[in-house]
């Protein structure tokens, strides 16, 4: 199947981005007590400031089916080195065998722009690693995650 990848702006693309991300938010979501309220504001403003990509996943229709957001920036420990870092990335489960080649399409996007390194933040119980490995990615940390505001088990 042809898909259409582009880089489009937040501003463009954010309402139509909201019932993939309702899809997203069911399917993936850890916490289901804490709502999705995604802080528009802080998306434009991270456009705004040149931080932010918006990647593209598109029928030939202009029908959307996927995305990935990634903050660009220096890194804090490395300023001479620009990563991107991967905050969500969506694809639509009818047409998620395209994957890899979005993500091959959106690193090399980045690269184009001079970006050194790319992170990819994956949930543990939506592993797709494997898919990772296979366009050259490598496991580097593990993310753990505690509730502060519920009662402590054990």
């Amino acid at each position: 199947r042809d898909m259409k990848f582009q880089l489009e702006k937040a501003q463009d693309v954010f309402q139509e981005m909201l019932p993939l991300l309702s899809q997203h938010w069911e399917e993936i979501s850890h916490y289901k007590d804490i709502a999705l309220e995604p802080d528009i504001e802080a998306y434009f403003s991270l456009q705004m400031t040149g931080m932010l990509r918006v990647f593209t996943d598109r029928t030939p229709e202009n029908e959307l089916v996927g995305y990935a957001v990634y903050f660009v920036r220096p890194h804090l420990h490395y300023k001479s080195s620009l990563n991107a870092f991967q905050y969500i990335l969506y694809i639509r489960k009818d047409v998620r065998g395209l994957g890899g080649s979005f993500i091959f399409w959106c690193d090399d996007q980045l690269r184009k722009e001079g970006v050194q390194v790319v992170a990819q933040h994956i949930k543990a119980a939506h592993n797709f690693g494997p898919l990772l490995e296979k366009v050259g990615y490598t496991l580097m940390d593990l993310i753990y995650v505690k509730r502060l505001d519920t009662p402590k088990e054990g």
